[in-house]
């Protein structure tokens, strides 16, 4: 399920048919290295900015047909190419990378789930694309597994994401359980900590079972990642609600026993 900083991404699992995996492995590293411009090492809001609008430019090339300049950007052309991959799906996650440069805070759950929706939801629509399924349902199903996978990623990491200066916990939702920043600062689960999480984890449950029925939609090796997938968010669900949303104490992680029982329950549901 987790490679590196890019949670959301079965990067070339050998689940995967073998004509996939060579885009998937493009795909990935376009997606990491862009997240990686925005998230690491020390540079200014303006020029990881600056480095973003330029791998902009490298998709505008291939967009027009032409060859980008990047071994990186050229790999992921040939993906783009051979399978007829849409472009907007790595225009969004540009938009999203750019995005966490420059905001730190979401008001709303509207707007977290518009964050989303470019950040996590073009890795399904590509997957599928990849798969060659397009049908609105199945879009529609994946977009609600990957953005529930990307919550799931923002209630494990609240305090990562604290360290950061970046809080995705929607602010009216804190206010609603009068939970101030502070309480996160000093890695407080008291109050109505518990509560507040148990809400996020409820709503975001339900966003991943309206779209599970995908797992057994899709046929082959990749249905079964995405039983995995989905079956892994709902176990790092469980330990969340187990623990009262404690993610201070212990980020919550899935086990070597956690991967039999999943990898027991995805072959079962076929």
């Amino acid at each position: 399920m987790s490679v590196g900083h890019y949670e959301n991404f079965p990067v070339g699992s050998i689940l995967l048919p073998r004509r996939m995996r060579r885009a998937v492995h493009a795909i990935y590293h376009f997606a990491r290295y862009a997240d990686d411009v925005a998230d690491e090492g020390d540079q200014q809001p303006q020029e990881r900015l600056r480095e973003l609008a330029q791998l902009q430019e490298q998709l505008d090339v291939i967009r027009d047909g032409g060859t980008p300049a990047m071994p990186l950007m050229r790999n992921l052309a040939a993906a783009i190419r051979s399978h007829a991959l849409p472009m907007q799906p790595f225009y969004d996650l540009l938009s999203a990378f750019s995005q966490d440069v420059v905001k730190k805070r979401y008001q709303n759950f509207a707007e977290v789930v518009d964050y989303c929706r470019r950040s996590a939801n073009p890795v399904g629509r590509l997957m599928l694309a990849l798969y060659g399924e397009n049908d609105p349902r199945s879009l529609a199903m994946s977009d609600g597994i990957c953005t529930a996978l990307q919550l799931i990623n923002f209630l494990q990491d609240v305090a990562i994401d604290w360290d950061k200066d970046r809080i995705y916990i929607p602010l009216d939702d804190l206010e609603k359980f009068r939970i101030r920043e502070s309480q996160i600062a000093g890695r407080d689960a008291s109050g109505l900590w518990r509560p507040m999480m148990l809400a996020q984890i409820e709503r975001t449950r339900k966003m991943l079972q309206a779209g599970a029925p995908l797992g057994k939609v899709l046929k082959g090796r990749l249905g079964l990642e995405l039983r995995l997938v989905i079956m892994g968010g709902e176990r790092i669900l469980k330990k969340l609600h187990d623990s009262g949303g404690d993610v201070f104490r212990q980020r919550p992680v899935l086990t070597w026993r956690d991967w039999i029982y999943m990898l027991w329950r995805a072959l079962r549901a076929r």
